[in-house]
């Protein structure tokens, strides 16, 4: 027959798409020959218009009809692709975690020459260092730098957790928590990425020498609130000042606890003594290296990304005025949408 009936209308307009939008200008060509054999058209006339032999037009037709638009794509050439069994796989998912030191080899890391080494003493399995570097990414084995981590474990973790878990349950108006930290400003921008056209890298001027300059803030755990100090340096008395800025905010509070790192200003002397004259104030210290237990370092986070990163402020006074504005906008945080807040 020469005429291809069996297309119905969604068959019709994914052949339509084909030929319009396809990279593969046979696999197009190919669509376009069936839908004008569809339309009526002799496959002799198709042949003609698309420069083609008319036995090919019937090829692709035939093609079609047997297997639909999967039938008009090019065959893969050569052989299949060839995976390892699952002895194989479940010998490198073993392998690749160790180290090969713990196998009594020197190298502290893998290479595929060693993996192949290791496969063929231990299991008998016989594979080329090269088809395991083949095979290893189709199995999700990349080859990655590795990131550096600490042993130590704060032996007092659990505990004060537990602390800080139980503030946070009880986090009211009489007993307000707050996460506590600080954080620094530079005046020679941090650099990061943004847009800009492909080849084009985008140039920050820094002015040089650099000046810092640093703040104090606490974010309410349960309202979002945020109250922050700023000083030209980070001491026990940037601290203290912040205390007392919550105390004559939070005048009604019973208790005000603060959710504190490690840094050695909130340990002082002179905190101890301020403390001690201030009982209604608690700090609650958050395990050692686990900064993601303060959730005031996302709020830093959101400076940086939001003014410091990339800027153009060639003063310091320039870039405290927009970091003052940020911080008029951050509060209540998140949500805010300070990133869209106009200067």
């Amino acid at each position: 027959m020469n005429r291809i009936t069996l297309i119905d209308r969604a068959e019709r307009r994914r052949l339509e798409k084909i030929v319009q939008r396809s990279k593969d200008k046979r696999f197009s060509r190919r669509a376009n020959a069936v839908l004008l054999v569809h339309q009526g058209l002799s496959r002799q006339t198709v042949a003609s218009l698309l420069s083609a032999a008319r036995s090919s037009v019937n090829r692709w037709c035939s093609k079609y009809n047997e297997l639909g638009i999967n039938g008009l794509k090019d065959a893969e050439l050569g052989k299949p692709p060839y995976l390892p069994g699952d002895a194989i796989v479940k010998l490198l998912h073993f392998l690749i975690p160790c180290s090969p030191q713990d196998l009594g080899y020197q190298r502290s890391r893998w290479s595929t020459e060693l993996l192949a080494k290791v496969l063929r003493k231990h299991a008998g399995i016989h594979i080329h260092s090269s088809t395991l570097r083949r095979w290893m990414p189709e199995l999700g084995i990349v080859w990655r730098r590795a990131a550096p981590t600490l042993r130590i474990r704060d032996p007092h973790k659990d505990e004060k957790l537990a602390a800080i878990k139980a503030a946070l349950d009880n986090c009211n108006a009489d007993n307000p928590v707050f996460y506590e930290d600080e954080v620094d400003i530079h005046l020679n921008p941090k650099i990061g990425a943004d847009w800009g056209f492909r080849g084009k890298q985008r140039l920050v001027a820094t002015p040089g020498q650099n000046e810092k300059y640093y703040l104090a803030g606490a974010l309410h755990a349960d309202t979002g609130t945020v109250k922050y100090v700023g000083s030209d340096s980070k001491c026990s008395a940037l601290f203290i000042r912040l205390m007392e800025l919550l105390r004559k905010s939070y005048r009604k509070a019973k208790t005000i606890t603060l959710i504190v790192d490690n840094y050695i200003i909130h340990k002082s002397k002179k905190v101890q003594a301020w403390l001690s004259n201030n009982p209604k104030f608690t700090l609650l210290f958050q395990p050692v290296y686990s900064p993601w237990v303060n959730k005031i370092e996302k709020l830093w986070h959101a400076l940086h990304e939001t003014v410091t990163r990339n800027h153009k402020c060639s003063q310091m006074w320039q870039l405290l005025q927009r970091v003052k504005r940020f911080m008029e906008t951050a509060s209540p945080y998140p949500g805010n949408q300070h990133g869209l807040a106009e200067l």
